[in-house]
């Protein structure tokens, strides 16, 4: 395996030969990016993904029959750290490469790694998951979709919200209700389905931020063959907490990220501000205050992912480690936000090219309650932790051996 240090060296010159370095004012709190032509996005994404692929800087961790490297976890998030500082339009793939692909892998039978790994990678699919729904977002086993079997098929009929990136998507992460005799986590499938069939409706979602970055989708009578079943039946909640791992992991990284460049973000920021303003507005000590317990906390989020890091270099799977990062990233970016508006004074109420840093700081506060519920929400962060790592009693959990039909919410 080839070493890490080397590894970074290859990957530095690898990027600097075929990559842009990103503006010294990109704003590490900007959540959602929105694409004005989506459609010239998705098509330089896929360009992107593929000179990835066909250069070896994507799938690092996985397995080498199925188009990765092989390499260790560290090996990825070093990639990770040395790309986010060049303009590479590949976060698209995200949702399958970071939850999609590893739960195949895990999961997965020998023909549907086949089917789906290389694709996923070259950029050729993208996928989308499909968890939540209006009345199953933080108790995600309380899922109401159904999915009846039809001879050699599943009929699907049911609605999902939230879900990013729907109405580009090729593939669906799905979970579905297979058997309402059985408790809520019992009676659950795992199915991966073709998005561009009929009997799927997708429909955008209006951001406060004016984007659409979220869709809500309809299923009627959609069908799913015998092969997009990911797992036996019934063990949907099984699976579906491998992409929520991968997910949290996921996020967790992207807060090591955030918590290197966030606070040299603000002293750009507050640098603008005092030019724009005669230093009036950074004179203020208590806004001085704000800037330090920001630097202070993104070191906080840095040394946790790190901490990380250290855990994936000896073996361990992360469990616990991903919400407590995924909950330091919520609060970090809450905090960059809010203070980047107030450091740009009157020029806060922009979104434009006349505000600060062309309105990043105003897309950023709109934007950042998203995060506080993708990945699970704050509070289910602090049960995991409070139950897994602090030892603190459960939650009542009163429906958890009650047949899902007879659960008085969900009839």
């Amino acid at each position: 395996m080839i070493e890490v240090a080397a590894f970074r060296e290859a990957a530095r010159a690898w990027l600097e030969a075929n990559a842009e370095p990103r503006a010294g004012d990109d704003n590490p709190a900007v959540l959602f990016l929105e694409h004005g032509d989506e459609d010239a996005w998705i098509a330089e994404s896929r360009r992107w993904q593929r000179r990835l692929f066909e250069a070896g800087w994507t799938g690092i961790t996985w397995p080498e029959e199925y188009g990765g490297r092989g390499l260790s976890p560290v090996h990825q998030i070093v990639w990770q750290v040395e790309s986010s500082r060049y303009q590479i339009p590949t976060e698209v793939f995200g949702i399958g490469i970071g939850m999609g692909g590893p739960t195949v892998i895990a999961w997965g039978t020998e023909e549907q790694k086949q089917r789906w790994l290389r694709p996923m990678l070259r950029g050729d699919e993208i996928w989308c998951q499909m968890f939540s729904e209006p009345n199953a977002g933080s108790d995600v086993a309380g899922v109401q979709t159904r999915a009846v079997p039809d001879g050699d098929e599943w009929v699907v009929n049911g609605q999902k919200v939230w879900t990013s990136g729907a109405h580009y998507s090729k593939w669906g992460m799905l979970i579905a209700r297979t058997d309402p005799d059985l408790p809520k986590h019992r009676g659950l499938t795992y199915f991966v389905i073709d998005m561009e069939q009929p009997g799927v409706e997708v429909r955008p979602l209006r951001q406060m931020t004016g984007g659409a970055n979220f869709t809500e989708v309809y299923f009627t009578d959609a069908r799913i063959p015998a092969d997009g079943l990911l797992g036996p039946p019934g063990s949907g909640w099984s699976v579906a907490v491998t992409t929520l791992m991968n997910e949290r992991t996921s996020i967790g990284a992207a807060g090591g990220l955030a918590g290197g460049t966030g606070p040299a973000a603000l002293r750009r920021l507050a640098a603008e501000a005092a030019e724009r303003t005669g230093g009036a507005l950074v004179a203020d000590p208590a806004l001085r205050d704000r800037l330090a317990d920001v630097a202070i906390r993104s070191r906080v989020v840095e040394l946790h992912a790190a901490r990380i890091v250290a855990g994936l270099e000896r073996g361990d799977v992360p469990t616990a480690e991903g919400s407590i990062a995924k909950l330091l990233l919520t609060d970090l970016l809450e905090r960059i936000a809010t203070l980047g508006v107030d450091l740009s004074g009157p020029y806060g109420a922009l979104a434009g090219r006349d505000a600060l840093a062309g309105g990043q700081w105003s897309q950023a506060f709109l934007g950042y309650p998203g995060m506080r519920i993708a990945g699970g929400t704050d509070q289910i962060m602090r049960n995991v932790i409070g139950e897994r790592v602090l030892g603190l009693p459960g939650e009542p959990r009163a429906d958890r051996d009650v047949p899902f039909r007879d659960i008085p919410a969900n009839r």
